[in-house]
């Protein structure tokens, strides 16, 4: 398989405090990790370098074998799709949810004048319909519930076809019925040999759909552990990265955790 992304002794430093502290992580392609750990782990620093939106302060990064740093990032950029909060603030409240998907061929926010063909429009339709949001195309995305604009945020992500998808914090402010929609539309994406490298960053193992192969824990800018799902994300270990006795219990291919007494 092809290396995706290669971290190596990587630090982000602001000031006196260290948000990232020596991360050395590797994603292949044919790989779904998940990213988990507590407030201020570093979780978003680390989703940001990926995703090529900042640099770190130190250590090597290189996405689909580029050298962060070293190449045009409005090149690479449209080959990193990015699901995240923190891009639902850069896009217009009016925009259209059409426009906002198709936007996404070129990694742009808004309509501008970049040229569309009818081959991009015709992904569009696709995208929209199969993340359950064709109904809403005229709509604006300001006018949108949490979910929709999280399932419109990832269609955008998918538009330009990318070698790497990145979803931060996906089911972040559902209701019961939009994370569980949600999750199994991301179970049947991570299940799909076609589908790019994923990562998906969380706070509930709850919200982890099937068919994710590897966990990074992190906790405090460093890493608590990584590796293979099954051998990463145990008890032991997030008890570790949350700093509270976890017990966890599968249920049927989902899992869930609480404190243990």
């Amino acid at each position: 398989m092809t290396e995706v992304v290669s971290c190596i002794d990587v630090s982000v430093r602001r000031g006196t405090r260290l948000l990232l502290d020596s991360i050395t992580w590797q994603v292949e392609s044919d790989e779904r990790w998940v990213v988990m750990g507590p407030n201020g782990a570093g979780k978003t620093t680390l989703m940001q370098i990926i995703a090529t939106r900042m640099f770190p302060t130190t250590g090597d990064v290189r996405i689909l074998g580029e050298q962060l740093g070293g190449f045009d990032l409005a090149e690479l950029r449209p080959l990193v799709g990015w699901a995240s909060s923190a891009l639902a603030l850069d896009i217009p409240p009016g925009e259209s949810v059409s426009d906002v998907v198709l936007t996404g061929a070129w990694a742009v926010t808004g309509r501008w004048r970049e040229r569309y063909d009818s081959i991009d429009d015709e992904r569009t339709a696709r995208l929209l319909a199969a993340w359950g949001i064709d109904q809403l195309a005229n709509r604006t995305f300001g006018t949108l519930s949490e979910g929709e604009r999280k399932r419109t945020l990832i269609a955008r992500a998918l538009m330009a076809n990318p070698e790497l998808l990145i979803l931060d914090e996906p089911g972040a402010g559902l209701d019961l019925g939009g994370r569980e929609d949600l999750v199994d539309r991301l179970r049947l994406l991570a299940s799909d040999p076609r589908s790019p490298a994923q990562v998906l960053v969380t706070h509930h193992v709850e919200e982890i759909p099937a068919g994710f192969t590897h966990v990074l824990l992190l906790r405090a800018g460093q890493i608590v552990a990584q590796g293979p799902f099954d051998s990463t994300m145990t008890a032991a270990h997030l008890s570790e990265c949350f700093g509270l006795p976890i017990r966890l219990t599968r249920i049927g291919d989902r899992l869930a955790a609480q404190r243990s007494d």
